[in-house]
């Protein structure tokens, strides 16, 4: 019985592949336009939103209709934001949170639920970097790097998954790296964290995939510029890429229900590379990617990098007047130092 009950599977597997390819090849011939979900309506939680990346994903997703919930440890931050969202007629709501510790975020979660309602969108965006030599790096900033970069990813899915669970719907969207899939000198504490965030991401899914209509999506974008995270690094044969694209990349990726976005796209040939040649061969040019000014400084421990957080927009009702200001911060913030 056991055996015929292995033959059925292996042919309901087989059956499931060429459907599940053919699928794919009928998507590639369909405009993604047509292929997007709607979020109007959706309640979409932000972390790390009171500035960057995090901030330009929150104004794409209240142009989209959604309502917005940011947080961020950046008080001043956070409030721009909110501003910046209310100026474009979104609705947005700002909490002060603290992502290593735990209890902070349980605690805003529940204050989010009173207040906002059911987040259905969770983006886990937040992360920093040390960029310094394993050897030279602060454990202080080793645990920062992981509390931060990983285990908030735990607290916040745990505090908002149960309620998606409840309504059968949901979306949990990581912001990772292509470090997470390729190591990099004067990152390591970086790329663990990066590593650890994706297979996080893919073993969740596996495990709500067979329940649960909760999608998952984890974004593996190259070096961004103007985050304030990778100015030092001056990646050879591929640019750093611009916020604003990746933010797009963002958005499409979880309204299409990806499962997992590099970008730019063209960056999978890394991955395959990896594994296709051999290591000293791989080795040799991710290390010839990235140039030795990240991290160059390994005899003081600096401090953590802040972003310059732009003067809070005046309050005008010229909504013209306001659109202005803010292409103009996005692309002040785009130029290269």
């Amino acid at each position: 019985m056991s055996f015929l009950r292995s033959i059925g599977d292996l042919i309901g597997f087989l059956i499931l592949t060429v459907v599940s390819i053919a699928e794919s090849i009928v998507k590639l011939f369909i405009p993604m336009k047509y292929r997007m979900k709607s979020i109007a309506g959706e309640i979409a939680l932000v972390t790390g939103g009171g500035g960057g990346l995090g901030r330009l994903i929150a104004l794409r997703l209240a142009k989209l209709g959604a309502i917005v919930v940011i947080w961020d440890v950046n008080k001043i931050g956070t409030e721009e934001t909110v501003k910046l969202v209310e100026a474009i007629g979104g609705t947005c709501y700002g909490y002060v949170c603290d992502l290593c510790d735990r209890e902070d975020v349980y605690k805003k979660a529940k204050l989010v639920k009173e207040e906002v309602g059911k987040v259905t969108i969770l983006i886990n965006n937040a992360g920093v970097a040390s960029g310094m030599r394993f050897i030279d790096t602060p454990d202080k900033l080793i645990i920062r790097t992981m509390d931060v970069n990983v285990m908030s990813h735990f607290w916040t899915t745990k505090a908002f998954l149960p309620s998606m669970m409840e309504s059968n719907k949901g979306h949990i969207v990581s912001i990772a790296s292509l470090a997470g899939h390729l190591g990099v000198p004067r990152l390591v504490d970086y790329c663990t964290s990066k590593f650890a965030a994706i297979g996080f991401e893919e073993a969740l899914h596996m495990e709500l995939a067979a329940r649960y209509n909760i999608n998952t999506t984890v974004i593996c974008p190259f070096f961004i510029r103007s985050t304030g995270m990778f100015e030092d690094v001056s990646p050879r044969f591929f640019p750093r890429l611009s916020p604003n694209e990746v933010a797009d990349r963002v958005v499409s990726a979880m309204r299409c229900n990806e499962k997992i976005a590099v970008v730019p796209g063209y960056l999978y040939i890394l991955l395959v590379a990896k594994w296709a040649f051999p290591w000293t061969v791989a080795g040799m040019f991710i290390r010839g990617i990235v140039s030795n000014t990240l991290g160059c400084n390994t005899t003081t421990t600096p401090a953590p990098k802040k972003e310059v957080i732009p003067t809070v927009l005046p309050k005008k009702s010229d909504t013209v007047n306001i659109h202005q200001q803010l292409t103009k911060r996005i692309s002040n913030s785009e130029r290269k130092p």
